[in-house]
Formats: C-alpha cells, structure tokens, sequence
C-alpha cells in the first residue's frame, strides 16, 4: 500500500492508515493500542451531539483521552445544526481537532431519528449541519455511504456537497444504507467521490488484512483508508499495513487490558475485555474453548490468567 501523509486541513496525519469509529470498542485505550500499532487516526465512538450539550456524563465519558500524543479526533451524531454546532463548541471536544460528522450510520434506532445515513435523504439539511459545525472553528470530517439502497446512489453528488458546505474531509463506506456491514464494497463509487471533490477522500469498507487495503486504495484512488470491524478482531492490522515490526499480541492485549482497568475500571473492564479477546481469538487453534472460559471470568485477575494461557 502506498503510505503517506493526508492533509487536512492544517493537520498533516503520520500515514493514510485510519481507525473508523466503532460505536460501543473505540475508547480511549483501544485508540491508544491502535495508534501504538501504526493507525495515522484514531476516531472515538459516536456520540450524541445532544447529549454533549445536555452534558450527559455518561456521554462525555465516551470522549476520554489517555494523552498518548497524536490527533484527537471524535465523531458525533445527530440532526439539529444547532445543537451540531454546540456539541463541537462544547467544552468536552476542546481536546480534539478534528470533528466527524457521522452521516452513515444505518442503524434502525439512529435511522429513524433522522440521524446517521438517513441525513443522505436530505441533503440540505446535511449541509446545514456541516455549515453550522464549521463555524465552531474546528475542522470537519464526514462519514457516509454510497446511498440508502441499489435505486438511491448519490455517492458522487453527496461529496459535493459535503465539500461544497467546508468539510476538510470526507469518509465513503463503500455500501449503501440497507447492507449494513455485509456485501460488496462498491470501489466504483468511492472512486467518483474521489473525483467529484478536491479534499481528502478516505475510503472504507471490508479491510480485514493488508491486501484488502491495497486493493482498496488501488481500486478507488482515495487518499486513504478506514478500518473498522477488520480492527476490532485483529488490532495489528495496522503494523501489518504500516510495516510496524516486532510487536508482541499478547503484551499488547496485557496492557490494554491493565489501561482499561485503570482508566474504566474493573466492572467495564472484565466485560469489555472478555469480548475483546474473543474477538482476538477468532480463527485460532481452540478458539472455542478459550471463549467459554472468558465468559465465565468474573474478574479481570481471571481473564489476565486465561490470556496467559492462549495462543495467538
């Protein structure tokens, strides 16, 4: 893959490599873990642009920072400009940079909010939102799909507008609303995103190892790429895209599963880690096995003696 420098704005990101936002797995050690591994970018979870506003601490709490150094980069969700902009002017997004605008997401809960990929419907409406974001003074990225299904591709028509209303840059998963995370990723589309503007064009959709980003990039001519769910099973994939050499998984997973006791405390941290070795695990020699005994740890002292015992 050919890695480089991706300017937005007046940020220059280490590499082209990308995390995506993951609702409910980017917090802030997954992100730190990530970018130890080579992601140029690293996105929080979304979070409600409403709850920022309303000063949710449950909300906030999605927007810890661990100050391992590098760009802040959250995204946010919703559909009143207004409270779009207020969440970004929000003392909680002080610490970040840059600001995504989560217009992909196809969830039926956000779907029928008017939030997420349903603003593809409306474009004005998603203008307005970017407009309004942009007078926070922070730069703006934006996520969103090829369309909401096969008859209602606006691929090319949507970046335009996205640029047109000053997003630094745009984010393309290559499916439309109504595939959710299976299926083709259609290159052709993200391909005329990438021709229809003149900011960075980062392409996303089915990288689970370093020959999916290659072709990826190779076939749509984006600036970059995104890693979603390819990162929640197997966070190296960024070293093995980026090059990064000699690193050890099951010290990585030991020390992010102390940093989220640390940060999160033991309750979240048995729980979130239980499933993130899970993930891990996947296609291993007695996967299974190893799974059970997870959900059966109660403490994280349990599932630090069960990652001592398996083979990645």
């Amino acid at each position: 893959m050919n890695l480089k420098k991706v300017k937005i704005g007046n940020l220059h990101t280490p590499n082209n490599v990308f995390l995506a936002p993951l609702a409910g797995y980017t917090n802030s050690v997954f992100r730190a873990v990530c970018r130890g591994l080579g992601a140029g970018l690293c996105f929080t979870e979304m979070v409600s642009a409403k709850g920022l506003c309303y000063k949710s601490e449950k909300t906030e709490q999605l927007l810890l920072t661990d100050g391992s150094g590098g760009i802040n980069a959250a995204q946010i969700f919703g559909n009143d400009p207004e409270f779009m902009r207020r969440a970004c002017e929000s003392e909680a997004l002080a610490p970040f940079e840059l600001i995504d605008i989560n217009m992909g997401c196809p969830v039926p809960k956000i779907f029928k909010n008017g939030e997420g990929s349903a603003l593809m419907n409306d474009i004005p409406l998603a203008e307005k939102i970017i407009s309004e974001c942009k007078k926070s003074g922070k730069l703006i990225s934006v996520k969103f799909r090829t369309g909401l299904d096969e008859t209602r591709i606006i691929t090319a028509e949507f970046a335009k507008a996205c640029a047109g209303a000053g997003a630094d840059m745009i984010t393309v998963h290559g499916r439309t609303r109504d595939k959710m995370y299976s299926g083709e990723v259609n290159y052709g589309e993200i391909a005329a995103a990438k021709n229809a503007v003149n900011i960075p064009v980062i392409a996303n959709g089915g990288v689970f190892c370093a020959a999916d980003a290659d072709k990826l990039l190779s076939e749509t001519g984006a600036d970059g790429v995104a890693v979603a769910r390819g990162a929640m099973y197997r966070p190296w994939i960024f070293a093995e895209i980026t090059g990064v050499e000699n690193y050890d998984k099951r010290d990585i997973v030991r020390g992010q599963l102390r940093k989220t006791r640390e940060i999160y405390g033991e309750k979240f941290a048995c729980v979130f880690m239980r499933k993130m070795i899970s993930f891990y695990l996947k296609g291993t020699k007695n996967a299974v096995f190893y799974k059970e005994k997870l959900f059966k740890a109660q403490t994280t002292c349990e599932v630090s003696d069960i990652l001592e015992t398996v083979n990645f």
